[in-house]
């Protein structure tokens, strides 16, 4: 009997000791919940204190990095390299972290030109706002000075902690380079004298999957850990409560890449390209009474309101959009079902040959412009688009004053679309593939409306200034679409999107 109860002892030790020797830190994590919950209110005088973050565990409402490194794969790499990291997904689930993170690392950069990089700034961005979890951010919020921690590597992740969250100091690693171009490895862990930037009295704040392992970690003073089953009730952070607004964001990937729905882009790609070209021919080839049915029929949803509302064939109308894809002014043709001509700062030789309408190409000089545009305008309809280039998010650029003095009224016209897969748009690619793009969507959906006409040329004499009735026109289209006026312009969105100020020569 002794023996069997001394077997049994052992046996409970044993089990005991393994678990322990597994997982070394449950005991330790245990306690750190206790603390959590006993204590959740000395979060609130975070304000004069270090906050030490981990982005995956602590802000993200995922703790997964797959999605934000098929990003980097398929708009910095290429669509190969996106299908062999999605290929490699399996082996990635039975290998250690670390060793997964090295294999999306190499899959991801190799090979990748430094200098060309900017994907950390123009797209992860994005889907990393909408990733950021309302409870985090109201911690990081809470803090002092900001510290964040992050797997990924810092061309991944510091441009959007410190241009979008204003974190004062980002810890990551950066990546091996030859020659100017990523080798695909990383530099080594070097966290010496970091932990004399934030002080003693750091209070560190993440997940209990990897938080704790983390260096700086066992700096702190204190350290608060949520769990998975908590992360997943979490709230997504708010457009309204970005400490600074997403207006510009690059990229074709409209979805978050997750694994799954990574998988279903590929399969479906073949038949979005079959369909875009069906698209395409037919409304090149058949008149709209019938190309719009067919249309239908693919899956486009077209919504038009009041497109009768300026009717008057006495003159020919000045069209005044908003822009969202080069395809705008296509769409206005079809809903009036007559041609109408567009003018545009910079389109591919190749769009503006399979254009169903006219287009004509300005040159930037005011004076040759407006010339060029009361020609057109005294042939027939005409559309223009002041912003002078797309904005994806529910912004409105600033309006060129030009079209004020062009015609005594102006029709606004209302657009939105909507996208489900790819994006319509590009800031640095093949712009000649952005309508190629759309077409390729599912379901993709354009709203139109026409609102009532506004007499320009009479405001414009009355009030002295074609910017404050450009402004107002901006207005109008910005109020029936709920979007946000601003005073940015296309200087501003090539600036942070491509390096330049959007003069370079678009590729073709």
């Amino acid at each position: 009997m002794a023996s069997k109860a001394f077997s049994k002892s052992l046996l409970s030790f044993y089990r005991s000791l393994r678990s322990r020797l597994a997982n070394p830190l449950s005991l330790h994590r245990r306690e750190l919940h206790l603390k959590l919950q006993k204590n959740h209110l000395s979060l609130c005088h975070l304000h004069d204190q270090t906050l030490v973050l981990d982005v995956e565990g602590g802000l993200l409402r995922s703790s997964s990095t797959f999605p934000y490194f098929m990003l980097v794969a398929l708009e910095a790499g290429c669509i190969l390299r996106g299908l062999i990291l999605l290929l490699l997904y399996p082996l990635l689930c039975c290998l250690s972290q670390e060793v997964g993170l090295q294999i999306m690392v190499l899959v991801c950069f190799l090979g990748i030109r430094k200098q060309g990089f900017r994907t950390g700034i123009a797209v992860l961005p994005k889907h990393l706002l909408e990733d950021v979890g309302l409870e985090g951010f109201e911690v990081l919020r809470m803090a002092g000075k900001k510290v964040c921690v992050s797997g990924m590597p810092s061309v991944m992740v510091e441009g959007f902690l410190k241009e979008y969250l204003e974190v004062d100091l980002v810890v990551a690693r950066e990546l091996k380079v030859f020659n100017g171009y990523y080798t695909g490895l990383m530099e080594e862990d070097s966290y010496l004298g970091l932990e004399n930037a934030f002080g003693e009295d750091a209070i560190g704040f993440g997940s209990y999957i990897k938080s704790p392992q983390h260096q700086l970690f066992s700096h702190c003073k204190e350290i608060y850990l949520v769990t998975e089953a908590e992360k997943k009730n979490w709230q997504r952070l708010p457009r309204e409560e970005y400490p600074k607004a997403m207006v510009f964001h690059d990229g074709r990937m409209a979805f978050k890449p997750t694994p799954m729905a990574t998988l279903a882009m590929f399969v479906w790609f073949p038949f979005g390209v079959s369909l875009s070209i069906l698209r395409t021919i037919v409304f090149l080839s058949l008149p709209y009474t019938i190309s719009i049915p067919i249309g239908s029929a693919t899956g486009m949803t077209n919504r038009v309101l009041n497109p009768h509302a300026s009717a008057d064939d006495r003159q020919h109308k000045l069209y005044v959009c908003n822009h969202r894809t080069l395809l705008d002014p296509v769409y206005i043709s079809v809903m009036l079902n007559k041609l109408v001509v567009a003018v545009t700062y910079s389109v591919s030789p190749i769009t503006e040959a399979l254009s169903p309408i006219r287009t004509v190409r300005l040159t930037r000089s005011k004076e040759e412009d407006r010339r060029k545009m009361e020609r057109l305008l005294s042939q027939g309809d005409l559309v223009v688009c002041p912003e002078g280039t797309t904005c994806r998010e529910p912004y409105l650029l600033r309006f060129s004053p030009l079209f004020v003095e062009l015609a005594e009224e102006v029709v606004p016209v209302a657009l939105a679309a909507r996208v489900g897969m790819f994006y319509g748009t590009t800031a640095s690619g093949f712009k000649f593939l952005d309508s190629f793009f759309f077409l390729m969507n599912p379901r993709p959906e354009y709203h139109l409306e026409f609102l009532q006409k506004i007499p320009t040329g009479c405001l414009r004499r009355r009030s002295g200034s074609s910017y404050e009735v450009a402004n107002l026109v901006q207005r109008e289209i910005g109020s029936a679409l709920g979007f946000r006026c601003t005073a940015l312009t296309r200087k501003d969105k090539y600036v942070i999107l491509a390096g330049n100020e959007g003069t370079v020569k678009a590729k073709t």
